[in-house]
């Protein structure tokens, strides 16, 4: 197990938490990683804060858009740049164990998966934690995914030797879940580690917090992105609603 790992990581005015969330992947037990930051033309000090860092470390690599054009974008640069056989993604404010990549890897390699995600804890802004540990299934298929997007965009890896490279779609929110959908086509489910890997920042300006705005973009998701019927978007825009309350009632 000494594959090179593509950690993906977009950037925009991150400056308060970015150092953090850098120094998760330094910590990380599992050291043949290259870390790609692509910064979304950020307008704080996030830029001279990732490149005074990587002046120590040349695993960590930075680039910046011309214009600011979104996560995805921001995404899908660092996923062309990616040399490694696996693609692990971590946003700007979060933060991972040390042992997220060793273990995850190991349980890749034992069952030989191809796609895997893992749980997580859930803070504040503060990392005071606020929500019970957020569990994952065991196994979750591209229906699953549909009613309910139990993959974070801190804890997925993915085996690009077996799946090749897939782009996350250019739409403002649910990329992540996009891109999940996509490699779901391939494959019969993704593989779930119950046992928490990382910190989840809950940050309240965050975009994934607007529930009713949520509800409106979710069905059209299902509608432009994925095509569904108007029946199959409304039965699984019911089952997203009820189970996205019950994930952040606890």
């Amino acid at each position: 197990m000494s594959d090179l790992v593509s950690i993906i990581t977009p950037v925009y005015n991150s400056e308060a938490y970015i150092l953090e969330t850098i120094k998760s992947v330094q910590d990380q037990l599992y050291t043949n990683w290259e870390h790609i930051l692509v910064d979304d033309k950020s307008s704080d000090n996030s830029p001279a804060i990732i490149k005074e860092v990587a002046k120590e470390d040349q695993r960590i690599k930075f680039t910046q858009l011309e214009e600011n054009s979104g996560p995805a974008i921001a995404r899908n640069k660092a996923i062309e740049l990616a040399k490694g056989r696996y693609l692990a993604f971590l946003d700007a404010d979060d933060i991972w164990f040390d042992f997220h990549l060793k273990d995850s890897l190991l349980f890749m390699e034992k069952g030989k998966h191809q796609f895997v995600f893992a749980s997580y804890k859930r803070s504040n802004a503060q990392l005071k934690f606020v929500h019970s540990d957020f569990i994952v299934p065991e196994k979750v298929t591209y229906q699953d995914i549909l009613k309910s997007n139990s993959i974070s965009c801190l804890t997925a890896v993915v085996d690009i030797s077996q799946l090749g490279k897939k782009y996350m779609p250019l739409i403002r929110k649910r990329q992540d879940m996009g891109l999940w959908l996509n490699y779901l086509k391939d494959l019969d489910y993704a593989n779930g580690i119950q046992k928490p890997h990382a910190i989840y920042r809950m940050r309240e300006d965050s975009l994934s917090r607007n529930k009713i705005d949520l509800i409106r973009y979710q069905w059209k998701f299902y509608r432009t992105i994925e095509k569904l019927s108007i029946a199959h978007s409304f039965y699984y825009l019911l089952w997203w609603t009820y189970l996205g309350y019950k994930k952040y009632r606890k």
